[in-house]
């Protein structure tokens, strides 16, 4: 099993690309299924999740490839096995995407319960709920979800508030499937992700008829057929935001190229309060410290609130503030394997229910740490930057299911980071 071997501390300085959404890029590829023909997407990262999901495609018939340029084709000509597969969809929860638009267009679908990141329990009952009001039927059979619409699906007002917030997938997966019904379906409480809206944009230039984009309230006219579609995704925001606690944690500066601030109000908003200096300098976004970390609260939140997938990271960079911090997780309560592991590093962590104080410290101190999930990783390695002594952090496979090569990246501005077997 592969690990990272990480020297710490160090000092970081450079210039860092920030790649493709991934969160971005998996309902997009699923999108294509909508249209039939070849879809060329750019900006797409090569990651495992990537390669997982393409296979999912090549599972139910299309064909995907990746040009020397980067260049991601998904031909969806031929769909002729519209089932997900437990083999492939138990890796990854984004899987359940498939759903939508599979039932849009042949009207039968089949697909296994999902998996994914051990982050706390994630049930798809929105997602099922929306489909139904479409007018699908919806049934379990072996541990695999059965929707059919022998008659076409209709439009609908349908409301997919949860009991944390809105939910990404469902939204996805509803305004897809809602492309191709017969009518108007209003969609209440959809979710505000740049992710959700970089999908309905990709959705309207195949020819979809959505409006509404970016607020929580969607309304999708059902069309007849959608088109293949040439598009590039939007930056990563997480990426770009596990980039900047990079910096903030080292007491470096990094330049950080294909960043949109404008989706990351939240995060740098958290990054100035802390001390960080988060400037946009022409093409690019500086991201600086100098004096000392100061303590904040966050409370992770629904888009445009502080995004759960950058809780970790900043756990890691407010262990080591001048002072207590609280951090509340309203997203996904459970979502704290990191801080254990993080207390091995020296931290002062402690846990109550969905709350986390964490009591400042001097410094992190290196040890061997176990990741559990994606985040949690970053949250490791970025402990590991700044910890004194080596770290090894185990089971990186979590990693590069997110992060396209993120040692290499790291290295090169500064960091000492070797890849090994363990």
């Amino acid at each position: 099993m592969e690990a990272f071997r990480i020297e710490g501390p160090v000092h970081l300085s450079g210039s860092v690309r920030i790649n493709g959404a991934k969160n971005a890029s998996l309902p997009i590829i699923a999108a294509t299924i909508l249209a039939g023909g070849k879809s060329i997407l750019k900006g797409v990262p090569n990651l495992i999740d990537i390669e997982v999901f393409s296979k999912l495609i090549e599972s139910l018939g299309g064909k995907v490839e990746r040009s020397a340029d980067g260049l991601l084709s998904v031909d969806t000509t031929v769909i002729d096995k519209p089932v997900g597969e437990y083999e492939i969809v138990r890796r990854m929860r984004a899987s359940v995407c498939i759903l939508g638009p599979l039932l849009a267009r042949y009207g039968s679908v089949k697909v296994s319960m999902p998996g994914g990141c051990a982050i706390g329990d994630r049930p798809i009952d929105i997602h099922l709920r929306g489909l139904r009001a479409l007018g699908a039927k919806i049934y379990l059979e072996n541990g695999y979800i059965v929707a059919e619409s022998p008659n076409g699906l209709k439009g609908a007002e349908i409301f997919l508030g949860g009991p944390f917030g809105s939910t990404v997938l469902g939204t996805a997966n509803v305004m897809m499937a809602a492309t191709m019904a017969k009518g108007a379906t209003i969609i209440e409480s959809a979710a505000c992700e740049p992710e959700i809206v970089d999908l309905a944009m990709c959705l309207n230039k195949m020819g979809a008829k959505i409006s509404g984009i970016g607020s929580p309230r969607l309304k999708v006219e059902g069309v007849q057929e959608l088109e293949a579609v040439e598009y590039e995704v939007i930056p990563d925001r997480i990426e770009a935001g596990t980039f900047m606690v990079a910096a903030a944690v080292t007491g470096s500066e990094l330049r950080l190229s294909n960043c949109r601030l404008e989706d990351m109000m939240a995060v740098v908003d958290t990054l100035r309060n802390i001390g960080v200096s988060v400037e946009s300098a022409g093409q690019e976004v500086i991201v600086s410290r100098r004096g000392a970390i100061k303590p904040v609260d966050i409370t992770t939140l629904p888009y445009p609130g502080f995004p759960t997938d950058l809780q970790a990271q900043f756990m890691a960079l407010l262990s080591l503030a001048d002072g207590n911090s609280i951090i509340i997780e309203k997203v996904f309560p459970d979502r704290f394997m990191h801080l254990a592991e993080l207390n091995r590093m020296a931290a002062n962590l402690r846990k109550e229910g969905p709350v986390v104080i964490s009591a400042g410290v001097d410094k992190l101190i290196a040890a061997q740490v176990m990741a559990s999930d994606l985040r949690a990783s970053a949250a490791l390695v970025l402990a590991g930057l700044v910890a004194e002594g080596t770290t090894i952090v185990n089971r990186v496979y979590h990693l590069d299911r997110g992060y396209e090569r993120l040692e290499e990246r790291l290295n090169k501005v500064g960091a000492k980071i070797a890849r090994v077997d363990i």
